[in-house]
């Protein structure tokens, strides 16, 4: 009984030996298993703070800037004004244009804007605009040329019907009867963003012909700010759609139109030189039968960039790219500092004969010195259209200058060098012509609508009306 009692004992000592040696090999793999739950885990956490990064540095790619110069300013969200069918989150505000003259400082004007929408679709619009933003994917956009159309007839009586096609005779524009003709109108605002483009419709144009005796329109269509053409395949077809959409109004009354390639943010034009030619040459695919529409091929080069350097190269290829199509449109080349710097082009023109060369001015900002530089570039046989000038400072808010405006006025007229005022618009700031809230689509003659500066450029317009008849 007892050497039972042993071996019973003996045995379940055995057997509790063995249990405990399970009990720690299975404690080992759960404790191994663990270790691989953790290691996994620690893995895909990495992946997705990878993922995340990845994502916030597509996203931070954008380029939304934080400032942004005062033409092309947003609105404040109780304005009117986002970037078409564009649901994401925008900063716009300002900065300076300076002076070729050292002595010349320009204000700065900031204002941020955001367009508010919801955050899923943000994200999602932000993302894909992000993935757009690429030569190849507008050059895509760009590179179908359209036939050209069947010219449609000015009406009898219009500015168009009576001057015909324009071109470069000597250091004028002159008109089918080789008469010197002075071109006068509106700019738009950039047509991206919902409202600025509204001018453009049929009524709100006819009352700038009639009211305002403007002949002309200048669509301006910017490049590489927020929803700018260069920014994106989506934005680059709105932006197409509104300057063919502008063109055929003004066409429809019998107006001469500018297509703008409002370059200013990116500063120097060879930046997009491929996209403006492709942009360039389906313009005049489409309009080369057309006598009323003039090509501006970069507003504002700036940021240190030359006429001899970069401004000239880029203006040669593009007019280059244009006149192979057949078209023979008058084209109109920017220049450097903010197309102020024309004396540079003296002795350096462009080896085509239709070409003139722009000048932009401010009239509380550039005075005398510039208005010398244009009489001096003037008798030494440059052809200069102002393709855009101001009432104001060249910050567009604050410093409104009538006398400086009227003493401009005097000179363009007595020279009968073509301008356009900037800008036909409703943004509350001194350079717009319409106060805040106009309806823009529906203008109406008068001045019950017009700012300070409205009302002065139309005064002024109407004194013209003889030299822009």
């Amino acid at each position: 009984m007892k050497k039972l009692s042993v071996r019973i004992l003996a045995v379940l000592a055995a057997v509790t030996m063995l249990l405990a040696g399970c009990s720690e090999t299975d404690s080992s793999v759960t404790e191994s298993k663990k270790n691989e739950n953790s290691s996994s885990q620690s893995q895909s956490d990495s992946s997705s703070e990878a993922e995340s990064s990845q994502d916030d540095s597509s996203t931070a790619g954008i380029d939304v800037p934080d400032v942004i110069p005062w033409d092309y300013d947003v609105p404040d969200p109780s304005g009117n004004t986002k970037p078409q069918e564009d649901n994401s989150e925008s900063s716009a505000d300002s900065s300076s244009r300076s002076s070729a003259d050292s002595s010349q400082k320009q204000s700065e004007n900031t204002t941020t804007t955001t367009a508010a929408a919801s955050s899923s679709q943000s994200a999602a619009t932000t993302k894909a605009a992000t993935k757009q933003t690429t030569a190849g994917t507008t050059k895509a956009t760009t590179k179908a040329t359209t036939a050209a159309p069947k010219p449609t007839p000015a009406p009898s009586g219009t500015p168009v019907q009576r001057h015909g096609a324009l071109h470069i005779s000597g250091n004028h524009i002159v008109d089918s009867k080789g008469q010197v003709f002075m071109l006068q109108g509106m700019s738009t605002h950039g047509i991206m963003w919902e409202d600025f483009s509204n001018i453009l419709s049929a009524n709100s144009l006819k009352v700038l012909r009639d009211d305002w005796k403007c002949n002309a329109v200048r669509i301006a269509m910017y490049t590489e700010e927020w929803g700018g053409y260069t920014t994106g395949s989506s934005y680059a077809a709105q932006a197409k759609q509104k300057v063919i959409g502008g063109v055929t109004q003004a066409t429809n009354l019998g107006m001469y139109v500018i297509i703008d390639w409002h370059i200013l943010k990116d500063g120097n034009p060879q930046k997009h030189q491929s996209e403006a030619i492709a942009f360039f040459t389906e313009m005049a695919n489409r309009y080369k039968n057309q006598s009323n529409v003039i090509f501006e091929l970069c507003n504002e080069p700036n940021g240190g960039v030359t006429w001899a350097g970069q401004i000239k190269p880029y203006c040669q290829a593009v007019v280059s790219a244009i006149r192979k199509t057949g078209a023979n449109n008058l084209v109109i080349c920017g220049t450097g500092t903010w197309s102020q710097d024309i004396h540079q082009v003296v002795g350096n023109k462009l080896s085509d004969s239709n070409c003139a060369y722009t000048l932009h001015f401010y009239a509380n900002t550039h005075t005398d010195w510039l208005r010398q530089r244009l009489q001096q570039c003037f008798n030494s046989g440059l052809p200069v259209l102002v393709t855009e000038f101001g009432t104001c400072d060249a910050s567009g808010n604050g410093g409104f200058n009538e006398s400086q405006t009227r003493q401009w006025y005097s000179l363009l007229a007595s020279l009968k060098v073509g301008w356009f005022n900037w800008s036909a618009c409703g943004k509350a700031e001194t350079a717009s012509a319409f106060k805040a809230g106009t309806n823009l689509s529906s203008i109406s003659a008068g001045e019950s609508q017009l700012t300070q500066s409205g009302k002065l450029i139309r005064t002024l317009f109407r004194a013209n009306a003889a030299n822009a008849a």
